[in-house]
């Protein structure tokens, strides 16, 4: 027999699968919800640590629970796509919020781990995007871009697609990338800007993007909510 957390779980999820409560929006506040199903405040926050475990529901710290997608993003790691690309592929919609567009040196890590030949310190431009996606915040970009190659870049482009300009625009010639996967523990930044709890991981890619005459230019760093993170590549035994 199920106990009552159980019972208002259940009724939620038949809620927001029916589209009452639709991915994006805020659950009632606890309170509400206690009183809607008369039950305890505990209940109600058991039943809705049951969702966030299902994946249906994610809290977001001063502001509530917002019913997220249980879906993953497939993460391509073997092919070299734009995130315009990426969000087409998976279906998805999606808004940048630039929270940094500044000149800074390319710093040593996590770049020098993935080539042991990487000079930091050169010049470039620092980009800092959160990619909300379907209505929650679910990754960090930080990219640094050598203003060598790329002298500057609009808010209007950092609000868009850089590679649609890189490629469109200035006729750049993107070719390849090696990058790097860890799990991390969330930062201080990584739980403000994604809402987290403490204690919470996040699955962090690394890459370096070369172009055709092999320049390396864009050095970046995507920091993933571990809840909608999946990679998933294709492997032949030679």
């Amino acid at each position: 027999m199920a106990n009552k957390y159980q019972h208002v779980a259940s009724n939620l999820t038949d809620r927001i699968e029916s589209g009452e409560f639709q991915v994006g929006t805020l659950l009632p506040s606890e309170k509400h919800l206690a009183a809607h199903y008369q039950v305890s405040r505990e209940t109600t926050r058991k039943a809705l640590a049951l969702l966030t475990d299902e994946g249906r529901i994610q809290k977001m710290v001063g502001k509530g629970s917002i019913v997220i997608s249980p879906t993953r993003y497939t993460l391509p790691v073997s092919n070299l796509v734009s995130y315009t690309q990426f969000l087409r592929s998976n279906g998805l919609t999606s808004e940048n919020r630039v929270f940094a567009l500044e000149k800074a040196p390319v710093p040593a890590r996590p770049f020098i781990e993935i080539d042991p030949a990487h000079s930091p310190g050169r010049e470039a431009t620092y980009v800092g995007r959160v990619r909300v996606i379907d209505g929650l915040p679910s990754i960090i970009d930080h990219d640094f871009i050598l203003t060598s190659v790329v002298p500057d870049i609009s808010i209007e482009v950092a609000q868009t697609s850089l590679y649609s300009y890189f490629e469109g625009e200035l006729g750049l010639a993107i070719a390849y990338s090696p990058k790097q996967i860890t799990v991390e523990p969330a930062n201080a930044q990584d739980r403000e800007l994604l809402g987290l709890t403490p204690g919470a991981y996040i699955a962090v890619t690394s890459s370096i993007t070369h172009l055709a005459d092999t320049t390396a230019f864009q050095f970046s760093q995507s920091r993933h909510r571990a809840d909608k993170f999946k990679y998933q590549d294709f492997a032949r035994r030679k």
